[in-house]
């Protein structure tokens, strides 16, 4: 047994799809290509930052190998649990990203803190971390980066001078002026908060001091040796996603979350962006953005080519189903006006099937299907549509 497919000459070719289809594929095409050259371009410049084993622009080498020539041993930590373990009186710990970590990571952290009696240096805290790690502590909008004068009677900060400071803001209910530097507009970039048990807690607005482009500017490097080594030992806490305790939380409460609960904060607003990227182009897209607007033609066009145009529209989008009611509406208008019916009730069944009836009794179509009956399924069926028509017509005419 054989099978043919037949196509009709209504079938879009090969050619046509191209033709439609090859402005979206070279956008998105673009876009891909963008997109890599993008990531290719960011991910040399932000790799490593502020890893005191990074040599690049952002990178922290040179600070690390400073404190080293000075006596202080650096250690890198990447996970909570090793850098909790490392600190003691005689240790400054470094977090890096502190808005990185979760709810339970910070109380951890912060329990470490209570418990070491040494230092803890927190870079840009803000609103998601501050109020954990730094209980009392409130932010403040942030601010450029600027090279600024201490303003306070911190000796590290003193002695240090002008620096690189900016970014976050803090303030308490009890806010020591002596602890309180760099400010900006009465509000201070760089906070010192006292442990009873002789810790201390140094929040500092942004990280620009400890770059490697930005060490030698300013008295950045001083600054970053005497907040980073007034202790033997440096705990370097860079917060990573593989860290295991990223979801001790969730399971300590019995809650092994969702799926939503893994996604960072960015990919929620990168999302959101999209969507409204997304509405945009819907919008301009949008071939009717309000009613139409009759137009006199500058010339005179034949009713052929005014059909053969709007047919090659409806076959364009498939639209069958407007096509069969163009028909249709044209057919119940001329039986209309030949068996006498008002215009106003052509298009009702009730006003216009009866006379048809009477005028062709003994005929074999159907004059109900055929007038108001469901759309075509496919153009065989739309051909077939038009020429039945158009022989009832024939038939109502010569009766």
């Amino acid at each position: 047994m054989t099978s043919t497919i037949s196509s009709t000459s209504l079938s879009p070719t090969s050619r046509q799809i191209w033709n439609r289809g090859r402005g979206p594929l070279l956008a998105l095409v673009i876009l891909l290509a963008a997109g890599v050259a993008l990531a290719a371009l960011r991910s040399g410049d932000q790799h490593g930052r502020l890893d005191p084993r990074s040599a690049d622009r952002f990178g922290s080498r040179a600070v690390a190998e400073l404190l080293k020539d000075n006596g202080v041993g650096v250690d890198v930590a990447t996970t909570l649990d090793s850098a909790t373990a490392k600190t003691g009186p005689d240790t400054t710990l470094l977090v890096t990203e502190p808005d990185l970590l979760t709810p339970h990571q910070q109380r951890v952290l912060r329990d470490s803190m209570a418990s070491s009696a040494g230092r803890t240096v927190l870079l840009g805290p803000g609103i998601p971390s501050v109020g954990t790690l730094a209980p009392g502590v409130r932010t403040i909008a942030p601010v450029p980066v600027t090279a600024q004068a201490p303003q306070c009677a911190l000796p590290a900060a003193t002695r240090a001078g002008r620096a690189d400071v900016g970014g976050e803001r803090y303030t308490t209910d009890s806010l020591d002026s002596d602890d309180a530097c760099y400010p900006t507009d009465g509000t201070p970039s760089l906070l010192r908060l006292s442990e009873a048990d002789a810790g201390d807690t140094i929040l500092l607005g942004s990280p620009d001091i400890l770059l490697n482009d930005r060490l030698d500017h300013e008295g950045n490097a001083s600054l970053a040796l005497q907040l980073l080594g007034s202790r033997p030992h440096l705990v370097w806490y860079l917060p990573s996603l593989g860290d295991p305790s990223l979801s001790d939380g969730r399971d300590s409460d019995g809650d092994g979350g969702d799926f939503l609960d893994l996604i960072p904060s960015g990919w929620l607003w990168g999302a959101f962006q999209l969507f409204l990227a997304a509405v945009l182009a819907a919008i301009w897209r949008a071939r009717r953005l309000g009613p139409l607007v009759t137009e006199r033609l500058p010339v005179a066009t034949r009713a052929s080519e005014s059909a053969e145009g709007r047919a090659r529209l409806y076959r364009k989008t498939n639209a069958r189903d407007h096509a069969a009611s163009a028909l249709r509406s044209a057919a119940r208008d001329r039986l209309a006006s030949l068996l006498g019916v008002p215009p106003k009730e052509a298009h009702a069944p009730e006003a216009l099937l009866p006379p048809v009836s009477a005028r062709i009794p003994s005929t074999t179509l159907d004059p109900s299907a055929l007038l108001f009956g469901p759309a075509p399924a496919d153009d065989s069926a739309l051909i077939r549509l038009a020429d039945q028509l158009d022989a009832l017509e024939r038939e109502v005419r010569t009766s």
